[in-house]
């Protein structure tokens, strides 16, 4: 078969970027080697965040998501749970309030709205706060939604507009014309096309490497603990402590915790975040799920009578300089890529996928892609997988 685009990968990323290339009226198939949502997806929070980054790129990004989520894909908010909840940064010491608020200067310059919160505020937002924290600071546009619903309704929504998806298909080689790529090899057949989009999530550097390109994307593994079903609201925001924010920026391969603590539709509360690369080992770590529940419970001590149900992992796709592989390759003409979004990937798919398909269609992009180039990363920095 022919078609104009295929997009490689049915996760979130992948879903908005073949919603929006099907509104654009581009002839999508989306190719997934497993289900739905099956990789990094479904194990993440579902954060849309602008709190969590400092301003440049990524920052401008996720400004430009939000309004994606609020204003495209508004009308179908329900469908995958999106809830504009807020977040709210605490710091245990003045030291760390006052990098919250030289933080926030930056932020508020690019656009983002934040409230600083003084010690005797901080029970206003979050009653169940332990009481020696120093102070914090609020984001009203922080939001939360599923991402196993989004991944689910932008690809009914897409299908409903004319595209495919095949899941259960393996891309194994990519066809070629010359340099250029003309379509994908896949355990179900060829198929021919425009263009081809790789939003392999975590898996998105094995890609690259079948068109003979190098992308580092490498596996950052995470681990998020789920507590019993708590009465509703009993934790109202998204709520984590201000080093989670060097976390999020840090290249350490070693274990990072830092106190994650959100609520959800259904009462549960997750807890989360943990960062460390073991390439993609599946094992359960003991010290990090151990470490996420004390710092959690330092948080909200209350959270040392409730019960963790279960837990679970995922693997972020990280790249060296923390900025996500967003648009046309040069050194393999018609190869594109929408990948390596690290933990922010749910935040960041609507503006990715908007993005992606006004470039494809030849309009001027909303945003510059030229900080996301996939050819930015010089063959030296090449690391094995």
């Amino acid at each position: 078969m022919s078609v104009d685009l295929v997009v490689v990968g049915a996760g979130v990323v992948g879903a908005a970027s073949a919603y929006f290339a099907t509104l654009a009226g581009l002839r999508v198939v989306v190719v997934e080697r497993g289900a739905i949502a099956g990789g990094t997806s479904s194990a993440g929070e579902g954060n849309v965040l602008v709190s969590d980054k400092e301003a440049g790129p990524e920052l401008d990004l996720a400004l430009y998501s939000q309004r994606i989520w609020r204003e495209d894909l508004a009308e179908h908010g329900d469908l995958w749970e999106f809830e504009s909840k807020g977040g709210l940064v605490v710091a245990a010491s003045e030291q760390g309030v006052a990098s919250l608020r030289a933080l926030a200067v930056h932020q508020r310059r690019a656009g983002v709205e934040v409230r600083d919160v003084t010690r005797s505020e901080l029970p206003d937002y979050e009653p169940h706060l332990a009481p020696q924290l120093a102070g914090g600071a609020f984001y009203p546009q922080d939001a939360q939604v599923q991402p196993m619903l989004v991944a689910a309704h932008l690809l009914r929504l897409a299908r409903a507009g004319g595209a495919q998806v095949r899941t259960r298909t393996e891309v194994t080689g990519f066809l070629r014309a010359g340099d250029r790529v003309t379509g994908v090899r896949t355990s179900s057949g060829d198929i021919t096309a425009g263009a081809v989009l790789n939003a392999a999530g975590t898996w998105a550097g094995g890609i690259a490497d079948l068109a003979g390109v190098h992308v580092p994307v490498l596996p950052r593994r995470g681990f998020i603990l789920v507590t019993q079903p708590l009465p509703a609201r009993t934790i109202r925001h998204k709520v984590y402590a201000a080093e989670y924010v060097g976390d999020v920026a840090s290249s350490d391969a070693a274990l990072q915790t830092s106190p994650v603590v959100e609520g959800t539709a259904g009462g549960t509360v997750l807890i989360g975040a943990s960062r460390e690369r073991v390439g993609f080992d599946r094992s359960i770590s003991v010290t990090a799920i151990g470490t996420l529940a004390a710092k959690a419970i330092a948080l909200f001590p209350m959270l040392r009578e409730v019960r963790a149900i279960r837990t679970y992992l995922g693997f972020r796709p990280y790249c060296p300089d923390h900025l996500p592989v967003i648009g046309p390759d040069p050194r393999a003409p018609g190869l594109w890529h929408a990948c390596g979004h690290e933990g922010a990937g749910i935040g960041l798919s609507a503006g990715t996928g908007k993005l992606i398909s006004q470039a494809l269609v030849g309009q001027r992009t909303d945003l510059d892609l030229t900080p996301f180039a996939p050819d930015r990363f010089p063959p030296a920095e090449e690391a094995p997988r």
